[in-house]
């Protein structure tokens, strides 16, 4: 039987952490009870404002309020022991992409989920975009050819008030602007047109100079086939102060997308017609909410089928994001 009311916690207090509480505290019958960080201070801030519990450690947390579902909010290097806390205690949890840096780590919680038979959910949250499920619909019968589209920001400078600045730009901590911020259009090409078979990429480095401790690339070209025989031209860049945008666009023979800024407001092409459609995208604040009540209705029905991606199928989105980091290191085409 459903359950009324569900109580959540959760592991990683940081900006993306309090995107995710402010919308899920608009859920009723779902009380947020804990918050951990390993900056204590912050998981207290956030207790202190929803009247919930902190804690330093995942463990104590966990066994301390026995949440229903846990949100999993921690930079890419930090993932592992938070996961494997949830899956031993058979708590469902939400991972906020990308779900990790080491694709063999992932692989393991990929197949211990399964062994458990657990419930979970993953941060693809343009997944739950009106026009994107449009542009999803029209493509079973009309498949996409050609996909084009990516990430462009300017040089980050670490600035130490804003701890994500520090983390992103060491390459051992995000795995870099593709892997971290790009895996949004990566996602997004996979739930549009398919399963890939093949990425190959290349990545430049050496623009941005003088940023203390910047170890990433400046910019990506990756390629991907697909089975379905489509192609994907993604980029990514982050040397750009004079221009920056997220883009998509996707082609099929008879219609076409495109999809515009970081909430992908979307215009459809068809064969024909004059004018192109608009569909006008949901804000910031209605898509984390879209996404974070599929999660909570899945913790009370156990029903998945609202959550647009679980841990196994995001692992396949990943996969896509470290063979194109592999190709860039070796200049080999990587098949999945």
């Amino acid at each position: 039987m459903p359950v009324d009311t569900i109580r959540v916690a959760f592991i990683g207090c940081g900006v993306m952490a309090q995107r995710h509480a402010a919308s899920y505290e608009k859920i009723g019958g779902a009380p947020i009870v804990g918050f951990c960080d390993v900056a204590e201070d912050r998981a207290q801030a956030l207790a202190e404002k929803y009247a919930a519990q902190s804690f330093g450690d995942v463990g104590e947390m966990l066994d301390a309020v026995g949440p229903d579902g846990v949100y999993i909010v921690v930079p890419p290097f930090a993932h592992g022991e938070a996961e494997f806390a949830c899956i031993e205690r058979k708590i469902p949890f939400f991972v906020e992409k990308p779900i990790n840096l080491d694709l063999s780590q992932a692989e393991d919680i990929a197949h211990k989920v399964q062994q458990a038979d657990l419930l979970t959910a993953v941060g693809y949250h343009n997944r739950y975009r009106t026009g994107v499920n449009k542009a999803r619909q029209i493509l079973q019968d009309d498949p996409a050819v050609l996909a084009l589209g990516g990430w462009i920001g300017e040089s980050p400078l670490p600035n130490p008030e804003v701890p994500i600045t520090v983390w992103w730009i060491d390459k051992s901590k995000s795995g870099g602007q593709f892997l971290e911020q790009a895996t949004h259009t990566v996602d997004l090409v996979r739930f549009l047109i398919g399963e890939a078979t093949e990425v190959a990429a290349v990545a430049a480095q050496g623009f941005n100079v003088g940023i203390p401790d910047y170890n990433i690339e400046d910019a990506w070209a990756v390629s991907i086939k697909f089975a379905s025989g489509a192609v994907a031209n993604l980029h990514a860049c982050c040397a750009s102060n004079a221009r920056e945008g997220v883009t998509l666009d996707v082609y099929a023979k008879n219609c076409a997308f495109q999809f515009t800024g970081w909430d992908h407001h979307c215009k459809i092409f068809r064969t024909g017609r004059e004018q192109s459609e608009e569909i006008i995208a949901e804000s910031e604040e209605q898509i984390f909410y879209q996404e974070d009540a599929a999660f909570v209705d899945m913790l009370r029905t156990g029903d998945q089928s609202k959550v647009q991606s679980d841990y196994a199928d995001a692992l396949n989105t990943f996969a896509i994001t470290v063979a194109a980091d592999r190709s860039a290191a070796t200049s080999e085409k990587i098949p999945l």
